[in-house]
């Protein structure tokens, strides 16, 4: 990446992602798999026991809405089935046939997408994964607008020495 003039942390991140995501999509493409990275939250989750969207969400960081977008394409794919549960309030999700034998192509290559990460943190000499956690739990106790409100306003420090 060349330098650009002070990237701001959303851009940096987006940039990230989209490189992430783009090796992710060509590796797919390589093994013949017609299957976009934005399934693996929820394939993963499901083959970790995960039976409906909440159970899925509560599993990832993502939000309800992308969650049910997900399912909506993966059932149009024939990759899941939904099913009414027990007690009827809710729709339970679960892979078709199709859909495991998906996910026993992709068992490997998940292995192989962590080992690369743990490689790529060695490179960089940080713990990616355990930043963003951090950063994420941080921006969980106080969301970014309260930083940008507070970072707004005068600091008690420089007032007194004026």
């Amino acid at each position: 990446m060349q330098s650009k003039e002070n990237p701001g942390l959303g851009e940096l991140l987006r940039y990230v992602g989209e490189l992430v995501e783009q090796g992710a999509e060509e590796r797919y493409q390589a093994m013949n798999l017609n299957y976009r990275a934005r399934y693996t939250p929820v394939l993963r989750a499901l083959q970790a026991g995960a039976k409906t969207v909440t159970d899925i969400t509560a599993r990832t960081r993502l939000t309800q809405g992308a969650i049910s977008q997900t399912v909506a394409l993966l059932e149009g794919e024939g990759l899941i089935a939904r099913h009414t549960v027990t007690d009827g309030r809710k729709t339970g999700i679960q892979l078709t046939a199709l859909g495991h034998e998906l996910v026993g192509k992709l068992g490997q290559h998940w292995a192989v997408t962590f080992s690369a990460i743990e490689r790529l943190e060695q490179e960089i000499g940080h713990p990616l994964r355990a930043v963003l956690e951090a950063t994420a739990c941080a921006l969980e106790r106080q969301p970014f607008s309260d930083r940008l409100a507070l970072a707004s306003q005068p600091n008690e420090h420089i007032q007194k020495l004026v």
